[in-house]
């Protein structure tokens, strides 16, 4: 199937390079990456068909595609972009298919140059740009291929975004008033400032505003502030000031203003138009959503310890109700569960289902695509750094309001259905709100771990896919093709049948600009990352457990598989992967919310033992400061024996060899059977140690009788 922003490569010509740029039934352009610059260029869809079928054009990697941090771009390469990027905005989007055909291109070249007030070549320059690399905003990066700031001091503003209000008045000395262009500002001004705000003044308390602000003199009386109205000739009335708020009115903006956004959109808004409308066919719009399943799991370490409540993520195009992407986890409704159902968005999905224990063919779930346009709640994308998916892989993010309900009413309803599913079948599953007094808490019959819980909720969507489409806006021409409505039968009717606006991206590009980053820390044990130990080749090649030992470096990771995390390139087209170590292998497979609260229940463990433990060592010190002091006070009993501290010790080894011979009659084994009636015998200590130097004094002076002899014999030889 060949998609829009693909990149052949021509067999034949080996410096032929083209990117698909559009797509229309029975044909569609390209332009030539490798051409200094290059015009779209028309096709029949089946040339291109064919040529792919006999291997003479050959799907490659874009050249092009790449993570570009928007900090590491100097204040020359952003101006130049947005100044180019100005000009496809303005003027290409409005102009896009007479650019990409060849009859009147120049003229609207030329119409687009004398308005930029720049040179036709000019505009060919950031068109050819545009359309060779990529066709989103940070493919007109100058120089792209040097593109990065490193070692550079970035420039941070905190500017405030929009345009300043500068109101200007003007004196008036009339006699009688006519509403002048002054005097309009002036029921603007306080409109805006008193009107339309959240403490709801009335409109005659905004005219008093008025009069107090602009129409009287401040005088002092008794040291109080006092204001005197002007002659009424020269003030407007209240109906003239009525008159012109009718006529400037915006009840859109009065009731936003006075009763909040989400007022406006729960009770005001106009509802005319469904979701589909906004379509014209698969991977137009997807749209994103959260939810807390009604279940709660068991932790896959020990079933009876449980773990709470998953968090779902499902992403569904909107034109066909296929499911494109799903993630089963504990992170909370966030940026980073978010990012997890995009990465499953590209992925393909007979992988993915083999990690669960299923097996699907591809025709069962053909999602692996992105789409033009990402529909989000504001909680997980308003407010995060999405720049890199918007400038880097052209995905248009657009973050609902509160209370929108028909916006992401198809994703929200689905999930609504799959909940009722699971309370129906799942023990551990949220039977009621409120529990009585009595009632069994349902939280004791959690049984599934978080694994199964995925298994079962990728069986649902398995389901889901094939399953009918209640009150879907059929077409005429869908009910003359005897289609059913099935999210899988719209789908790939809308690709054959539709200016569908699927892409495909390179996987590992992909999760460079949407896998949550981390910081790892380089020692001597390895590359550290949430307590898990990694290798890499290019470290050891380095010498990095030397060099940087106790940096931190960026990294990227998947929370679902923690066996690799990646080094991302500076020029942010590769990445450098590395693998657990033997200490952290017994964490393979796992999760990274079960490594995290395995690591916990670790730390609680560990905390718990230390009481204990601090316990023993003061009990410890204390027998042994009282076997110390008994020994001291038995001591000092016989301190003063009538032996001087030489004697003492002199007689050490004497002492040590006696002390030897008493230990082995008691510790010597006897394995014959003992005559307890046999009366011991009774050692007198003092004499026996006496005895015992008397003999060694005997044999010393032998050992020194026969040296004086020796030495006499040898003397006398001499």
């Amino acid at each position: 199937m060949i998609m829009i922003n693909q990149v052949y490569q021509n067999v034949d010509d080996e410096n032929r390079r083209i990117r698909i740029i559009e797509l229309e039934e029975d044909h569609l352009y390209w332009v030539d990456i490798d051409a200094i610059s290059s015009m779209p260029k028309k096709e029949l869809l089946k040339n291109i068909e064919t040529e792919k079928e006999q291997h003479r054009m050959l799907l490659i990697s874009d050249p092009y595609a790449r993570g570009v941090m928007e900090e590491d771009l100097t204040d020359i390469q952003i101006k130049k972009r947005n100044k180019d990027w100005e000009i496809i905005e303005s003027h290409f989007f409005p102009n896009k298919e007479g650019l990409l055909k060849k009859q009147g291109r120049e003229r609207i070249i030329k119409k687009i140059a004398s308005e930029c007030g720049i040179s036709q070549y000019k505009v060919k320059q950031v068109l050819s740009r545009f359309w060779q690399r990529g066709m989103h905003k940070n493919a007109l990066i100058p120089d792209y291929d040097k593109s990065g700031g490193k070692g550079k001091e970035k420039r941070l503003t905190d500017a405030k975004v929009g345009r300043p209000r500068n109101v200007t008045f003007q004196g008036d000395s009339q006699v009688g008033v006519n509403i002048t262009k002054d005097i309009r500002s002036q029921f603007e001004f306080v409109i805006n400032k008193y009107y339309r705000t959240s403490k709801q003044y009335s409109l005659r308390e905004v005219y008093n505003a008025l009069l107090k602000k602009f129409y009287s003199d401040k005088y002092k009386e008794d040291g109080v502030l006092k204001y005197k109205l002007w002659d009424q000739t020269r003030v407007p009335t209240y109906h003239q000031f009525y008159y012109w708020f009718k006529k400037v009115e915006d009840p859109k903006k009065d009731i936003q203003f006075r009763k909040g956004t989400k007022e406006f959109e729960l009770k005001n808004r106009p509802i005319l138009s469904n979701s589909k409308q906004e379509t014209n066919g698969p991977g137009t719009r997807f749209q994103v959503d959260a939810t807390i399943a009604d279940v709660y799991v068991v932790s896959s370490f020990d079933r009876n310890r449980v773990i709470g409540r998953p968090v779902i993520y499902a992403v569904i195009d909107v034109y066909s109700r296929l499911i494109t992407g799903v993630y089963v986890g504990l992170e909370g409704p966030s940026w980073i569960g978010a990012m997890m159902a995009l990465d499953n968005m590209v992925s393909n999905k007979v992988d993915f289902c083999k990690q669960y224990d299923i097996t699907i063919t591809e025709n069962q779930w053909p999602a692996y695509h992105v789409p033009e346009i990402i529909i989000a709640d504001r909680g997980e994308f308003e407010g995060y750094s999405v720049g890199n998916l918007i400038n880097n892989i052209n995905i248009k993010i657009e973050n609902t309001s509160a209370y929108r309900g028909d916006l992401k009413g198809i994703v929200e309803r689905k999930f609504r259905t799959i909940n009722g599913k699971i309370k129906q079948k799942t023990p551990g599953a949220i039977q009621k709100e409120f529990r009585e007094r009595g009632d069994i808490d349902y939280r004791l019959h959690a049984t599934l771990n978080l694994k199964e819980f995925t298994h079962i909720f990728i069986q649902m969507v398995l389901h889901h896919n094939f399953k009918i489409v209640d009150k879907y806006p059929m077409e005429k021409e869908m009910i003359a093709a005897n289609l059913t409505p099935s999210p899988i039968n719209l789908w790939n009717w809308g690709i054959a049948n539709k200016k569908g606006r699927l892409r495909t991206v390179d996987k590992g590009v992909f999760r460079l600009n949407v896998l949550p980053q981390g910081k790892a820390t380089v020692s001597r044990a390895g590359i550290k990352f949430k307590n898990l130990l990694y290798g890499s080749k290019k470290a050891l090649e380095e010498q990095w457990y030397l060099k940087l030992r106790n940096q931190s470096i960026n990294i990227v990771y998947d929370p679902r598989n923690m066996n690799r995390i990646y080094i991302p390139h500076d020029d942010g087209k590769g990445f450098d992967s590395c693998t657990l170590l033997e200490p952290s292998q017994q964490h393979k497979d796992d999760f990274l919310e079960e490594i995290i609260f395995q690591q916990q229940l670790f730390k609680e463990l560990t905390d718990m033992e230390k009481n204990s433990q601090s316990q023993l060592a003061i009990n410890l010190d204390e027998v042994i400061n009282s076997v110390i002091k008994k020994a001291k006070s038995e001591k000092d009993k016989v301190k003063y024996n009538g032996q001087s501290n030489a004697q003492k010790l002199k007689g050490i080894q004497n002492n040590k060899a006696f002390e030897k011979e008493i230990n082995r009659e008691s510790e010597q084994f006897d394995l014959a059977e003992e005559d307890n009636t046999k009366p011991a015998d009774v050692i007198n200590v003092h004499e026996h140690l006496h005895e015992k130097n008397a003999q060694s004094n005997s044999y010393e002076s032998r050992i020194l009788e026969k040296l004086r002899k020796k030495r006499d014999e040898d003397f006398e030889r001499e």
